[in-house]
């Protein structure tokens, strides 16, 4: 997947998206990688967010959230 693809969209879609790789959790070998998604189409300041051992484990957990939530997912 092109992640800065992925963001561009859900961008355009209000959504704002932050990711992370923390250096201190990588070295002690938990999840390093931290995927948040909030903004205009989610309601009550609604996050989604998770903390995994990849980006890619992260989108495997967050993007079907997203797309429960309505949000448009590219190819």
């Amino acid at each position: 997947m092109d992640v800065v693809q992925l963001m561009e969209s859900l961008a355009e879609q209000g959504v704002t998206v932050s990711f992370k790789a923390d250096a201190e959790r990588m070295s002690d070998g938990t999840k390093p990688w931290t995927f948040v998604a909030s903004g205009t189409p989610f309601r009550d300041d609604l996050l989604v967010r998770t903390d995994a051992v990849s980006l890619e484990a992260c989108l495997k957990v967050c993007l079907p959230q997203l797309r429960e939530l309505g949000v448009v997912i590219p190819d």
